[in-house]
């Protein structure tokens, strides 16, 4: 019998196939090598993008960003920019990151609608290249303190100066006509010198401390401005009194150098500008640019969920409680673990926070007052206390003008602390007014049946029990009574008709 012929593995289509696996692949390889080395050649640019309040995880991001760049031997980073403002600290790392940065920065407030406010002024001044498209602004650095609202005094507006009685007086008594004479020139140059006299004065904050912060900042953007050769003069008009200038201004008035609509716009003019470094000047070569961006990873969005002073807060309330849901209920695990979880989340958030530890505290006596309420009850005394201590740290706990605890998110949470504690408050009092249900005391009030007849001392059946019993009544067998009193192992008991006749006696 003749078998059949086996097909060998070793076929001319298997190496075929191989071959062609092969040669697919060194040509991929090839083809991303010689990318590679076109963008080597080309050199190219990093482009970031900022998008939020400037904080501990933009700072983060835009940090790694510049190394980054400084490893690939970028020609530019670009910083695309759109904040209210924010952390001065936070600023302050970036614009020291920039500065001593081997790359050069543009910092590009874009896409249209997007501002540099506040902080993000400071920015665009410290930046190697300031550019913006259209339509965006930026200024309005004023720095604020605690509570969002900007440094006490600088909001008022100049007093008027006071009305003269007299002058008033003199100024009807003159005649109509006078109205019509024209001034000498004598006059005029009075009245010129009076006019300039009368022109406000720059603002420079009531108190010592408002001056100290005022004039640090002021100071701060003024050598910037002249690092760059910007218009210091405007910069500082915008922390003083809170200018702000749009695209087109602020290329007029030296604020920046480019108004781009687009990326490729903004590398068209740049490319050939001189900048000044570190080490000293350096041209740009921005005609052909490899473009990588570095976006916002998972680590800079956590960052930035966690240091979200709403989020901080809300974590230390929760790690506060789960904790004392676990000591108060040895065993549990869940409440422990999600506390301890949430209280070092919050503790890490607070430490890059501009926290007021003075609020801090008052946040943690107000809550310890009200598990104090619960546990001791003072009913409200330590409860009201433990609530309005709470309100007033949690207003105070973050001390910056962008970075603030939500306000209709602590009266929520007070809400419901005061809620829980007039909760806890009812059921004790209800408690302490209900009927006692162990112990001696617990038997006055209560029926027991007469176990045979007897005036003065014999027996009676009570919870179902053989008890010793007196009373100054004639009792007669199976006769309900009421015990009305206990001495030791003997309890004083009544008839119960007796003791309604005696409740009819008493009544009016």
């Amino acid at each position: 019998m003749i078998g059949k012929r086996r097909r060998s593995p070793y076929h001319p289509t298997t190496w075929l196939s191989l071959v062609c696996l092969l040669l697919g692949a060194f040509l991929g390889w090839n083809a991303l090598a010689q990318q590679h080395m076109d963008q080597q050649e080309r050199g190219s640019a990093l482009v970031m993008t900022l998008a939020d309040i400037i904080g501990p995880a933009t700072s983060d991001y835009f940090q790694r960003g510049l190394e980054m760049a400084a490893e690939s031997g970028a020609e530019v980073a670009v910083l695309r920019l759109d904040t209210p403002g924010g952390l001065d600290s936070s600023m302050r790392d970036m614009i020291s990151a920039m500065l001593a940065s081997p790359v050069p920065v543009v910092v590009y407030v874009a896409p249209e609608g997007a501002r540099a406010a506040s902080a993000g002024t400071y920015l665009i001044y410290a930046s190697h290249v300031a550019a913006m498209a259209p339509a965006t602004h930026l200024g309005s650095a004023t720095p604020v303190q605690l509570g969002g609202g900007g440094l006490p005094g600088l909001d008022d507006e100049p007093e008027s100066p006071k009305d003269d009685p007299a002058q008033d007086e003199a100024s009807e008594k003159q005649p109509d006509n006078d109205e019509s004479k024209p001034a000498t020139e004598a006059e005029q140059g009075e009245n010129g010198k009076q006019e300039a006299s009368e022109q406000p004065e720059k603002r420079r904050g009531d108190t010592a401390m408002e001056r100290k912060v005022l004039e640090d900042a002021v100071s701060y953007i003024r050598s910037l401005a002249e690092r760059h050769g910007r218009n210091a003069e405007w910069a500082e008009d915008a922390v003083r009194e809170a200018h702000n200038l749009t695209a087109s201004e602020a290329l007029e008035q030296n604020v920046i150098e480019v108004v781009a609509r687009d990326i490729d716009d903004l590398f068209t003019q740049i490319d050939g500008r001189e900048v000044v470094m570190a080490d000293g000047k350096r041209t740009l070569s921005t005609g052909d640019l490899a473009i990588q961006y570095f976006d916002p990873d998972w680590r800079t969005q956590l960052l930035a969920v966690i240091t979200n002073p709403n989020v901080a807060y809300f974590l230390m309330i929760i790690g506060f409680y789960g904790l004392i849901f676990e000591l108060s209920n040895p065993g549990s695990l869940v409440p422990g673990t999600i506390g301890i979880i949430s209280l070092l989340l919050a503790l890490f958030a607070f430490q890059v926070l501009p926290v007021n530890y003075a609020g801090l505290a008052l946040i943690v006596v107000g809550m310890g007052l009200i598990v104090g309420e619960a546990m001791m009850p003072s009913f409200g005394i330590l409860g009201i206390g433990g609530i309005i201590a709470f309100v007033i740290g949690s207003v105070m706990l973050m001390d910056a003008d962008t970075l603030n605890i939500s306000i209709p998110l602590i009266g929520g949470v007070a809400l419901v602390a005061a809620g829980i504690m007039l909760w806890v408050v009812t059921r004790f009092w209800g408690l302490r007014r209900s009927r006692v249900r162990t112990g001696q005391e617990e038997l006055l009030g209560s029926e027991a049946q007469v176990l045979d007849d007897f005036q003065g001392k014999g027996h009676v059946r009570l919870h179902g029990e053989r008890w010793n019993a007196r009373s100054d009544h004639a009792l007669c067998r199976d006769q309900i009574v009421k015990v009305v009193g206990v001495d030791g192992l003997t309890v004083v008991v009544e008839p119960v008709e007796s003791l309604a006749d005696n409740d009819e006696e008493n009544a009016p």
